[in-house]
């Protein structure tokens, strides 16, 4: 039997024994599994951007793991098996790849994912923006419409049009922010300028999610070294000067 499969075996007869004698797993159900799932989920993002191979590894495992989980409750309830998981799945890959199994033709990626969008529709998908799942992330979303959206021809034609509106947005905002008067209204251009932004990035081949999580990874890296050298110098942060600070800042910088 190939490796592969032989581990996955035995995957299925691991949860099958944890299911009938461990009182956790016992206890669980597709509910009580969502938010760990979610959380896993995050947990295997993370590893990506560290390009931790040995942690990615893990992380598929745990998910790995939840999908066999799910596959058993399944099973137990009638409603569904690993069995038709894998058969749903397989037969979706092929329906959407008409250019590997049914002869057409698609030469490059974006293609490929107008081909899929246009499937989908023909598939029973009334709506473009029906796939987005409500409880994404809100950039995370933002992204995905955005998308969906320019499988359909409903995009800008030049990034320096989005680029325009980028300015636009921020002028919109800092005219609501400097009167200061309507809390909604500041909250609303903000969100547009957002989402406009979103836009951009994908415009330049970038992922928003990914460059907001660097950043964020970025700015703890050089908070966290600034930290320690305020405590090897024996000052308390909150009694420095933000010019005091801003030397230990750059010198984090430097050590990058």
């Amino acid at each position: 039997m190939d490796r592969s499969l032989e581990a996955f075996r035995q995957l299925l007869d691991i949860m099958d024994e944890l299911r009938a004698k461990c009182p956790w797993d016992k206890k669980q159900t597709l509910e009580s599994l969502r938010h760990l799932t979610i959380e896993e989920t995050y947990e295997l993002a993370d590893a990506i951007l560290n390009n931790d191979a040995a942690e990615i590894k893990g992380e598929l495992g745990d998910l790995m793991l939840h999908i066999v989980f799910y596959a058993k409750i399944g099973s137990e309830t009638g409603d569904f098996d690993m069995a038709g998981v894998l058969e749903t799945i397989n037969k979706k890959l092929i329906a959407r790849h008409p250019h590997i199994y049914a002869g057409t033709s698609a030469e490059t990626a974006e293609e490929v994912k107008d081909n899929w969008e246009k499937i989908k529709l023909r598939g029973g998908k009334k709506r473009v923006l029906s796939g987005v799942p409500g409880a994404l992330p809100a950039l995370v979303k933002a992204y995905r419409i955005q998308d969906k959206v320019r499988g359909v021809g409903f995009d800008w034609v030049h990034r320096d049009e989005v680029w325009a509106k980028v300015q636009e947005e921020l002028g919109e905002l800092k005219h609501e922010a400097d009167r200061g008067e309507e809390p909604a209204r500041i909250e609303a251009e903000f969100g547009d300028l957002l989402f406009t932004l979103v836009n951009y990035a994908r415009f330049i081949g970038v992922n928003p999610e990914n460059a907001l999580e660097r950043s964020n990874k970025k700015f703890i890296r050089r908070f966290e070294y600034l930290e320690a050298q305020a405590q090897k110098a024996g000052k308390e942060m909150k009694k420095m000067k933000l010019s005091e600070m801003d030397v230990f800042w750059e010198e984090a910088k430097k050590t990058e």
